[in-house]
């Protein structure tokens, strides 16, 4: 996609246009998230297009890693699942970059930061760039020793997404809130990703408390399994993330085509509970 002047649009404001979009239609935003290379590459690809054509504002994409630290049982079988097909960084680039030529649903990395330090962070943001990425949701990134990826990220015009979780201090709270480009992840429990029943009773003061503290629009995420819940949340936030309950919803479908259908389907239930009339 390009600007009025010709200039091809970074991944900043391919979130602002999708977000933007989401408000003129009345509706909150719902990013899904989706393991890159679960069973493989060509399966993840169709599981993109079928949730962009179902209204997907966004898209996490999760780069399987051997060991992850905030996912759950589900998410790290998912992970599992791609490592053993052989799913690499490369292919993931590959995978980001033919869906990014045709489509403009912003695609994010979901990553771990060993992963993006082990590769180089200046190489790993340019690769990330040239592929079409907008941006990229760190985990398990410390406050204190993001200055270098904040940096190359808005060198690139990539978003870096921060998470703030119910036991983060306010006053560390607050500067994630200010330094998160894209959209702020509210983690709506502690613990690992997982499907709940039920929301925190606290999370509507938090998100309301997180809005004074920051620009960018505040999406909500973990545990979030049902349109029912997606409603709930979408009557306070800005959108929603549901990961667990979309890769399972993966996992139990057989064959391509009907992995593909299940998550599309999944989710335009999901846009459908996040519209506002």
């Amino acid at each position: 996609m390009t600007a009025k002047d010709g200039k091809k649009k970074n991944g900043i404001e391919l979130l602002e246009d999708a977000f933007a979009l989401c408000k003129t239609e009345s509706r909150r935003a719902v990013a899904p998230f989706v393991t890159a290379g679960d069973p493989d590459s060509k399966s993840t690809s169709a599981i993109l297009e079928s949730i962009c054509a179902a209204g997907a504002t966004c898209c996490e994409l999760g780069v399987p890693y051997s060991d992850p630290i905030a996912d759950g049982p589900v998410i790290q079988a998912s992970y599992t699942r791609a490592l053993n097909a052989g799913m690499t960084l490369t292919k993931m680039f590959d995978v980001v970059a033919a869906f990014s030529k045709s489509h403009s649903m912003p695609l994010l990395a979901m990553a771990s930061y060993s992963l993006i330090f082990r590769n180089g962070i200046e190489a790993f943001v340019k690769r990330g760039q040239e592929s079409g990425l907008a941006g990229f949701v760190v985990p398990d990134l410390p406050l204190e020793e993001s200055d270098e990826l904040d940096t190359q990220c808005r060198l690139a015009g990539l978003a870096l997404v921060r998470l703030v979780t119910p036991t983060t201090p306010p006053e560390r709270a607050r500067e994630i809130a200010r330094r998160s480009t894209g959209f702020l992840y509210c983690v709506s429990v502690s613990g690992v990703t997982g499907e709940r029943t039920a929301l925190p009773e606290n999370l509507v003061e938090r998100i309301q408390w997180l809005r004074e503290e920051s620009d960018v629009p505040i999406l909500v995420g973990f545990g979030i399994s049902t349109a029912e819940q997606a409603r709930e949340v979408a009557a306070v936030a800005d959108g929603v993330i549901v990961g667990s309950a979309v890769v399972r919803c993966i996992e139990k479908a057989e064959g391509g085509k009907s992995m593909s259908d299940a998550a599309g389907g999944f989710v335009r239930e999901l846009v459908g509970a996040c519209r506002l009339n």
